[in-house]
């Protein structure tokens, strides 16, 4: 440790980090069994057992909940998990260098663009009265769709508009990952007469295995910890029916009505949840490949 102090040194304030931000604060858990009061503190306050996970259990839209925030988190899953790895095969074939740039650099701006203004565009762009959709329709003599207020198509555009916005930059991984490739399997490729689509299949898919069979786990592994704040800002009391997930029922029913108990027990459960998801697909990967993350 002397002798590298350099290294250490460097992973002594990440540690730090994670103890002061992620380990402390999980004492905190105490609160969902408890009757919370602020002037009791956290070991004054009574013990309450399951209350508050009976509480959430019997809400009225318990299961209305769960199915919108699964819903919508399958769905971007479906959509977006292949998007970055078709984008990286798409960009690993092009072999003019200011145009390959130019489409990376495109792909990647919307990453950048924060939540509370892609979801201004979303509605400016999709209002029915000055929106680009509703400017379009109306030159081709159709009646103006107001499309943030329809409950059904909710879950589209809050996917697609992921998918536009992170695609790029969730293909940067998938590309380094290729550029890794040895040459010398395209060249044996090249001479045996393999097609673009074939060097595809037989060589850049199998290359990408490891890396998405480990970003698949990690993001089953988040499959209850759905956003809060774009689905919050999409929001709107004409699609309510499917935008309700859990993360903003905690926020308006534990947070804005300082139930802290309460908004804590439903963490605690999604937490569980999304543990036991981890354990489980990570316990298939292994079986079915050889890739997994212990």
């Amino acid at each position: 440790m002397k002798k590298h102090w350099q290294f250490y040194g460097l992973v002594a304030l990440p540690l730090l980090y994670i103890a002061v931000f992620k380990y402390v604060p999980m004492f905190g858990v105490l609160i969902a069994f408890k009757e919370y009061n602020v002037v009791q503190g956290l070991f004054g306050s009574p013990w309450v057992g399951l209350k508050y996970f009976r509480q959430f259990f019997e809400t009225p839209f318990f299961w209305q909940y769960i199915r919108n925030t699964l819903g919508i988190t399958l769905y971007g899953l479906l959509v977006g998990f292949p998007a970055p790895i078709l984008l990286a095969l798409a960009l690993n074939e092009i072999r003019h260098g200011l145009f390959k740039k130019s489409v990376q650099l495109v792909t990647y701006a919307p990453y950048f663009i924060s939540t509370v203004i892609m979801v201004s565009i979303l509605i400016v762009n999709l209002s029915p009265h000055v929106g680009l959709l509703a400017n379009v329709m109306k030159a081709f003599g159709l009646e103006p769709v107001d499309f943030m207020g329809k409950p059904e198509l909710f879950k589209s555009i809050y996917v697609w508009s992921d998918v536009w916005q992170y695609t790029g930059y969730g293909a940067i991984i998938y590309i380094a990952a290729l550029a890794g490739v040895n040459p010398d399997l395209y060249e044996a490729a090249k001479v045996d007469g393999a097609s673009r689509l074939q060097k595809i299949v037989h060589i850049d898919i199998p290359s990408l295995v490891p890396v998405t069979v480990i970003l698949l786990i990690l993001n089953l592994g988040h499959v209850m910890s759905l956003g809060f704040e774009k689905i919050y800002l999409m929001q709107n009391p004409l699609n309510q029916s499917t935008s309700e997930v859990i993360s903003t029922y905690v926020y308006k029913v534990g947070l804005l009505g300082a139930n802290f108990s309460f908004s804590a027990a439903i963490g605690l459960f999604n937490s569980v949840v999304n543990f036991i998801l981890l354990l489980v697909v990570n316990a298939v990967a292994k079986k079915v490949s050889s890739t997994s993350l212990w």
